[in-house]
């Protein structure tokens, strides 16, 4: 993998963006948002599924916030795939045993290549959903083109911040 491994934005558009995704429980809503994903041939779908599902009885992806990040605990794909996340809105908010008990109305759905690629991706969205811009956009269920115009948008800030750190340039509002 190269750059866009770490790109959020690249991720989106390979896993999509799935609108009034049906399903009356998590479970369900797993099943759906798999059963939309591209093709990906190195990818069991039945094992993902069951992987997800084990994953989630660990202890629950719902993060709060209306938001879930189901995935598996392991990277499901190998070097040479191309990992993916894709965003679902269910039909319905769903029961997801969430931390605040918020009903979940967006789902980033995280197939990973590396262990250090996934925690990557799982910061990167943490950081996105505590945006109210970014949580706006999904809690309304933005087109897809808005959604990943403002992942984008962050990204070029992220990196922007990154050469300024490492040129040892004063960064605007920062320490």
């Amino acid at each position: 993998m190269g750059k866009d491994e770490w790109n959020l934005a690249g991720l989106v558009e390979r896993g999509g963006v799935c609108y009034q995704v049906p399903g009356a429980n998590a479970k369900e809503v797993i099943l759906e948002t798999i059963g939309l994903l591209p093709p990906v041939p190195a990818m069991d779908r039945e094992k993902l599924f069951r992987e997800i599902l084990e994953r989630e009885a660990l202890i629950s992806t719902g993060v709060g916030r209306g938001v879930a990040l189901p995935h598996p605990r392991n990277p499901m794909l190998g070097e040479g795939d191309a990992p993916l996340v894709a965003i679902a809105f269910p039909a319905q908010p769903i029961d997801w045993n969430t931390q605040d008990g918020s009903k979940v109305h967006t789902v980033f759905l995280i197939i990973s290549s590396s262990v250090r690629q996934h925690l990557g991706t799982l910061s990167k969205i943490n950081f996105m959903c505590q945006q109210e811009k970014f949580y706006s956009l999904i809690r309304e269920r933005a087109p897809r083109e808005e959604i990943i115009s403002a992942i984008r948008g962050a990204e070029a800030d992220w990196a922007g911040r990154h050469v300024l750190a490492d040129s040892g340039t004063a960064q605007p509002g920062g320490s």
